[in-house]
């Protein structure tokens, strides 16, 4: 997919974006014809569309043939519109659920989808599309973006062998495997992967210590055999994480070591993210057995 520009009274960047699988969902709207007066507004016409009334009372049929945009959706972190045939539009802007401009598409003849990437950390909630003819607001369309994380399954490389990656020679017993599902409508980015507590090499101080290091993100991309900065997660998407600093090793004076009675405790599996800029977490119990040597106990994983 080619880069897409940001555009907006303060002057945004470009991006390029992986592609990613999408969905379409119907969504609520209201056609409106109105018309804009007004030497100062038209002077304003690039900000066109940033005020406007609620969006409680746009419903209706999202397939009726009279609507000029009938379907909204995401794509990645781009946020796509498709336009009825022969809609009658020049431009479309895009309106922050705050109500500030975000963006504006020219509406070339024949033009029947226009696209918008959403800023790495964009602002969840409802966001309008509003569309123009000769500075005259013919169209009006909301669409709820709300990322949604769930962590579903966490596991250890060395008892779920069949879960880890394939094709590298690292060893993958140590690691992690972290299981996330997207249950909202828009695309989240996941920043850093985390293990805080009783796991025998945690990534605090009494362990491999990136919790605040920015620079680290403890997600392991088997593709590169290397660890990545972030993964986007689109809507409706689940992906795979995997572990980059082998949460679940022994090493001596980190962490839990193996001891000659079993043992007991919890951890906490967090996920920092970009949009929402809070920390998805979930707490595990974790047992380990008994032992004479401090790396050779199993290790049991269950949900609290």
């Amino acid at each position: 997919m080619p880069a897409i520009d940001y555009f907006g009274c303060s002057g945004l960047r470009s991006s390029s974006i992986r592609p990613m699988k999408h969905s379409y969902s119907d969504l609520s709207r209201r056609t409106v014809s109105r018309t804009i007066a007004g030497a100062a507004l038209a002077g304003l016409a690039g900000c066109l569309g940033a005020g406007g009334s609620s969006n409680s009372d746009r419903n209706t049929n999202p397939l009726a043939s009279h609507d000029l945009i009938k379907h909204v959706g995401i794509q990645g972190m781009t946020l796509v519109a498709e336009l009825a045939a022969g809609a009658d539009i020049d431009r479309i802007n895009l309106i922050e659920p705050n109500g500030e401009f975000v963006g504006q598409r020219q509406v070339a003849g024949g033009t029947q989808r226009v696209s918008f990437e959403l800023r790495p950390a964009y602002t969840p909630g409802k966001y309008r599309l509003v569309g123009l003819k000769n500075e005259e607001e013919v169209a009006d369309v909301s669409y709820g973006i709300q990322p949604d994380l769930r962590i579903v399954d966490v596991g250890i490389g060395k008892y779920h062998p069949d879960r880890m990656w394939n094709g590298s020679s690292r060893d993958t017993d140590d690691e992690a495997f972290v299981a996330v599902k997207n249950r909202g409508t828009g695309p989240d980015i996941i920043s850093k992967l985390l293990f805080i507590g009783d796991v025998p090499y945690p990534s605090d101080e009494d362990g491999t210590n990136y919790e605040n290091n920015d620079r680290v993100s403890g997600i392991y991309d088997p593709s590169s055999d290397s660890e990545q900065a972030e993964v986007v997660i689109a809507a409706g998407d689940q992906v795979t994480l995997y572990s980059s600093r082998s949460p679940f090793a022994f090493v001596p004076g980190a962490g839990v070591s193996c001891l000659a009675q079993p043992q007991s405790g919890q951890f906490e599996l967090i996920l920092e993210n970009q949009v929402q800029e809070t920390k998805i977490s979930r707490t595990y119990d974790i047992e380990y057995s008994a032992s004479s040597e401090f790396d050779s106990c199993d290790i049991d994983i269950g949900e609290v």
